[in-house]
Formats: structure tokens, sequence, C-alpha cells
């Protein structure tokens, strides 16, 4: 794997909730949620099939502790768009089928099948977090609602998501990848917009391609 395909898995890692760089992974029973908690992760579920469109700003930290921070677009099903900001050199969109991580300074990139991604959990016209997902710990206090899962299609890999979820403001506040080794980046999202269409050409990108992956 080239060094550039290297350096794009980990920004997808962090602002698209990618597919792990994988240990074998410990079996972790799935939680048998009480009425209260399953009203609660619904809530989120209800959240995310709440808007059509969504736009704002995010900060990422990396496992080393580094900060990028960036704009995003989201129009479903399936349309994303990750913008860092300078210096961070990637840009990830989604245009429904396929993900594409770009170096924008090379103008390389590489190309995912959109739906071997974590993102379908997200991106879809119909979000069921409790359905989709193995739910393995909860936490519920300061008007926070935490749920840590593993996907059940694997696309995490040996690795886990966590959604932070702000009760009061009803609105997604952070996520957090724990890859395969327990290295963990953490995306917090603020300025969140809804209902704003944007331009479709935000969700168009070209690649010099590095590997034979897309189509």
């Amino acid at each position: 794997m080239n060094s550039l395909l290297q350096l794009s898995r980990r920004a997808f890692l962090g602002a698209a909730l990618a597919t792990v760089a994988s240990l074998p992974a410990l079996a972790v029973e799935p939680l048998k949620l009480s009425p209260e908690q399953q009203t609660a992760v619904n809530a989120i579920s209800d959240y995310l099939n709440s808007f059509k469109t969504l736009q704002g700003e995010f900060t990422q930290i990396s496992p080393k502790g580094n900060m990028s921070q960036g704009v995003f677009y989201i129009s479903k099903p399936g349309k994303m768009r990750f913008e860092y900001a300078p210096p961070n050199p990637f840009l990830i969109v989604s245009d429904g089928t396929w993900l594409t991580i770009k170096n924008v300074k090379k103008e390389k990139g590489d190309q995912f099948p959109l739906s071997q991604t974590p993102l379908r959990l997200v991106l879809g016209n119909k979000v069921d977090i409790a359905g989709d997902t193995n739910i393995i710990d909860f936490q519920d206090q300061d008007g926070m609602t935490t749920v840590t899962v593993e996907d059940k299609k694997n696309t995490l890999g040996s690795g886990q998501l966590t959604l932070v979820f702000d009760q009061a403001r009803k609105a997604l506040q952070q996520w957090i990848v724990t890859d395969g080794k327990g290295r963990k980046t953490t995306v917090s999202l603020e300025n969140l917009q809804a209902g704003i269409e944007p331009d479709p050409q935000l969700f168009v990108v070209k690649i010099k391609r590095d590997s034979k992956n897309g189509p």
C-alpha cells in the first residue's frame, strides 16, 4: 500500500467513519437494552432521519493529538463532502455510489464503494442504529447519550464507533472511532444547519487514481 493510500485511509477514518486497520476483534456481547435505553437510541436515529440536508463545521483530533478543522455538507441519500482547512490536504466526497478520498495538492486519491463503508449507517434515507448495529455500551449522564456500536456488516473491521448525542439540543455532538489497536479519532460537530440545499457540484470530484479501486 502506497503512502498516499495510507494517509487517505487515516483521513477517512476520522471524518468519514472509515474501515479501520484490524487486529482480531475481541468478542463483545451486544447489550440487551432496557425500554428507556431503546428510546434514547431511537432518539439518535430519529435525529439522523429528521433532515435530508445538513451542513456545519467539524474539528477532528487524531490518535496522536493532531487537530484538523473544516466544513461538511450532507445531502441524503448518500451524498457527503468533508472539506479540510489547510494545511490538511484531504477532501472526502461521496456522490451516492462512490466515496472518493482526494489529496487536493497532488490531485490524486482513491475510491471505495459507499455501500462498503460505515457511512451507509448515516447517509441512508432510513437510519436504524438499533437494527443496523450491535450496541455494546450505553451511557446516559449530564444530558448526553453516549452509544458505542459495532457494525453488523463489519465495515468497522475490528473497530468501534461511539456516538455522543446532546439531549437538550437534540443533535449529534460528537463521534469517536476506535480502531482495532485501541487508537481513537474524535470528530466534534458545531454550527449545524439543516434544510439548506447545497450546490450539487460539491459532490462531484475528479482524481488521478493511484490504485485500481473505483469505477
